[in-house]
């Protein structure tokens, strides 16, 4: 505080009391205008920064979605492997149960055919 009046006393004595208050008046014009210089370039930064982080975001939302999409379509993909595996297999299950009973029944025949 000391060092205020201290100064504030010399600009009074080398400046005068008429151009204190002009000096003054403008020195608060200088640091109004430096701070609305501050705070524009402050918002522009901000603005840049957010502008940045959606393209950043969309450009993941858009990778990650073509990602899911061939995953769906690879599984979807294996699903219909799966199950023409599946029914290849019980056609082969339905074949060997239609030859066990064919062969079954053969055997029946046999057993219940009187021999001459």
């Amino acid at each position: 505080m000391t060092e205020m009046l201290l100064i504030a006393a010399l600009a009074l004595v080398i400046l005068g009391p008429k151009k204190l208050p002009d000096l003054a008046r403008s020195l608060g014009k200088g640091f109004a205008e430096f701070k609305r210089a501050t705070n524009e370039l402050k918002s522009a930064i901000d603005l840049e920064t957010k502008a940045e982080e959606d393209r950043y975001k969309a450009e993941l939302r858009e990778k990650y979605m073509e990602k899911a999409a061939r995953l769906q379509a690879e599984k979807g993909a294996q699903v219909v492997t799966a199950e023409a595996q599946m029914e290849q297999s019980e056609g082969t299950e339905k074949e060997q149960a239609g030859l066990a009973s064919a062969e079954t029944v053969a055997e029946q025949d046999k057993e219940t055919t009187p021999h001459v």
